[in-house]
């Protein structure tokens, strides 16, 4: 019997998917965390803990190091909130071109029997332009990128993409009407609106800075439905208060960037739809059960994707440091207790490694075998799985 424990408000839906061969929230000593917005940072792993789901795309609340020393495998379920950060991506695009939120703000506060006359007076303060022709920078097209991008181009857009990392998958969801840039400045000099879709990491916070701005148009309104630090904020108010930029919208905000007429922040509601929250906590679900009995690994934080099928009695899993001579004295250890490996897969990602080997047979003292590779230096966890 597997032991889950959630944290915040994981949606039934995503509960229910659980087997038979689950209990939730009857232990603190979980074999698997499914969790969404809680901070871990703070919180004791316990060693017990093998898997840990996040609801959502991002993973800033989880502390990976420690969970990898820990030997737990991270993960997030990309694209589960992805339709719904694109349907505000492009709610905020329309509202930005056509001045809403300014037009809003004015009606709500010019009331009286003059109104009407007033506002036909008025309205030409609001006016806009419109999206037919214009040019879009998506910087970023993953799961929610390629939505925006689509959803633009659709729109009569002109739409520039950038993503370096760009895999087969991505390509295969862009349209075909969606132009590729081979840099950053490439992607900014022409744009009209830019929109972020990148993960956070060392690469890309403060990704959008001085240069980015320098090189972007005068009149360009930018949006970060991403996440916090990717654009400079500090620059993007210099980009501001030059007149060199128009707009800022961004779902994340904070204080210098707050009170502004030219800055629309959302207190990040991106993925904050119930069909989002159905979908992530269904597709963490998944995740876990799918690594626990079969210890196969795909969209991990912090293993490499390993897939290999599961045809033998027995599975031996470990995570380890991705360093060399692991494999060999896993074997050894392994043909030392006449143990013939029916079949070996590794992969590694940066510094952590991960090794799956089916066995028809394991002797009596599988528990010992299992100490002994869990007391090779440099190895994370090692798990006996039984099909």
């Amino acid at each position: 019997m597997y032991q889950i424990k959630t944290y915040n408000a994981i949606v039934k839906a995503g509960l229910d998917r659980f087997t038979d061969q689950y209990q939730i929230n009857q232990t603190d000593d979980a074999d698997a965390y499914l969790i969404r917005s809680v901070n871990l940072h703070e919180q004791e792993l316990p060693k017990n803990l093998k898997v840990i789901a996040r609801a959502g795309a991002g993973f800033n609340n989880v502390p990976i190091d420690r969970a990898t020393a820990n030997g737990t495998a991270v993960f997030t379920t990309p694209g589960s909130n992805a339709n719904a950060v694109k349907e505000l991506m492009i709610a905020m695009l329309i509202a930005a071109s056509r001045n809403l939120f300014a037009a809003a703000d004015y009606a709500a506060h010019n009331s009286g029997a003059d109104i009407s006359k007033r506002t036909e007076h008025d309205k030409t303060k609001f006016n806009g332009q419109e999206l037919l022709g214009k040019t879009l920078a998506v910087i970023g097209v993953g799961h929610v990128g390629s939505l925006v991008a689509n959803a633009a181009s659709q729109l009569g857009m002109k739409v520039i993409a950038y993503d370096p990392y760009l895999s087969s998958d991505a390509a295969w969801r862009i349209s075909t009407d969606i132009h590729r840039a081979k840099t950053l400045t490439t992607a900014l000099k022409n744009a009209d609106y830019v929109t972020i879709h990148v993960p956070k990491n060392d690469e890309t916070t403060g990704m959008i800075g001085a240069k980015e701005f320098a090189a972007m148009k005068d009149g360009v309104t930018v949006f970060n439905f991403a996440r916090g630090g990717i654009v400079n904020n500090t620059e993007m108010l210099k980009a501001l208060d030059s007149g060199h930029a128009k707009g800022y919208f961004t779902d994340f905000g904070s204080d210098e960037i707050l009170n502004r007429k030219d800055v629309v922040v959302t207190p990040h509601i991106g993925g904050s739809t119930g069909e989002a929250e159905t979908n992530g906590a269904v597709q963490g679900a998944e995740i876990i059960m799918h690594f626990l009995e079969t210890g196969n690994v795909q969209n991990s934080v912090n293993l490499p994707n390993l897939q290999v099928p599961f045809g033998t009695p027995y599975r031996i899993t470990v995570m380890h440091q991705n360093i060399p001579n692991m494999v060999g004295q896993i074997a050894t250890i392994l043909a030392n207790a006449d143990i013939n490996i029916e079949n070996m897969s590794n992969a590694a990602k940066d510094k952590v490694a991960y090794t799956i080997i089916d066995v028809n047979h394991l002797q009596k003292q599988d528990a010992v075998i299992i100490d002994q590779l869990n007391a090779i230096d440099a190895v994370y966890r090692v798990r006996l799985i039984r099909k």
